[in-house]
């Protein structure tokens, strides 16, 4: 199977930027077989995404970045390239509801999200025997307001221990400290019910019934230290009507959310979302 590289930049948008990497790519012997771009004009930066495979003259992937940080400073980038056969290690931090644990342990298990994920976390023990049944390790570490500093340095212990290279929350009913935040920006999803902005809170679809909506929906974005106020990457809405109950809107509320969250975390592991100030570009 041929070797498939990835490299995402972004930098202040100039001329000559594209004509640098794919100059460059060829000097490396590398054929590009995908390439996406954007120039922001609101915010003067430029975002690019580019596939490419190595040739015989291609050296490995480290001397490859070496020789490749020239270009890099030259344009001032913020860039990586990555190995599309190294999947990225993703620890799920959940509570007591299951469907997007479960959803997201489907699609691990079937392939359909190149990811490993080393552990799941919850402050409950309800999800252990789910994890348990496929192998994955399960800790349980309780929260509330008295022990959260000591609760979230076990979780950074965690994710440490496992290399962690994403954090999903999949309905973790806890809000992360601002610490914590600044230090997984970009590398925290989270899914929220409801098409955000609006209904946030408590019992968000009986809010959404009792204003008689027509549309229902689920955002996944990155987590920051404002509360559902991070840079989005995925939504999705289906119609409804004044005959839905809370419980039938609640059941399809449900079934959003877990295609919004895979659907972001496979962007996320495919390395197509670049922060773009609170906003993201995803190629």
């Amino acid at each position: 199977m041929t070797s498939e590289y990835i490299l995402i930049l972004c930098c202040p948008d100039r001329l000559g930027i594209v004509a640098a990497v794919a100059g460059f790519l060829a000097e490396q012997d590398c054929n590009i077989v995908e390439s996406a771009q954007f120039g922001d004009e609101d915010t003067g930066q430029f975002f690019m995404r580019t596939v490419f495979t190595p040739g015989k003259g291609t050296p490995t992937l480290p001397y490859l970045k070496a020789g490749y940080t020239a270009i890099g400073a030259r344009f001032s980038m913020e860039w990586d390239i990555h190995d599309s056969s190294t999947k990225a290690r993703v620890l799920i931090l959940v509570s007591r509801l299951d469907h997007c644990l479960n959803d997201l342990l489907y699609r691990y298990r079937t392939g359909a999200i190149a990811m490993e994920i080393p552990a799941i976390v919850s402050n409950h023990p309800d999800l252990a025997p789910l994890a348990n049944y496929h192998g994955i390790p399960f800790h349980h570490l309780p929260v509330n307001d008295d022990i959260r500093e000591e609760q979230e340095a076990s979780l950074s212990e965690i994710m440490t221990e496992t290399d962690t290279d994403l954090v999903v929350l999949a309905r973790y009913m806890q809000i992360l400290s601002p610490r914590l935040c600044r230090r997984l920006t970009g590398q925290a999803i989270n899914i929220h019910h409801s098409f955000l902005p609006g209904f946030r809170g408590a019992r968000p679809y009986h809010q959404a019934h009792a204003r008689g909506v027509k549309v229902i929906g689920a955002t996944a974005h990155y987590v920051t230290e404002v509360l559902d106020e991070g840079p989005i990457i995925e939504q999705d809405t289906v119609r409804v009507t004044h005959a839905h109950t809370p419980e039938r809107l609640i059941a399809m509320g449900r079934d959003l959310e877990n295609l919004v969250l895979a659907r972001a975390v496979r962007l996320h592991c495919e390395h197509r979302v670049i922060l773009n100030g609170n906003k993201t570009v995803v190629f």
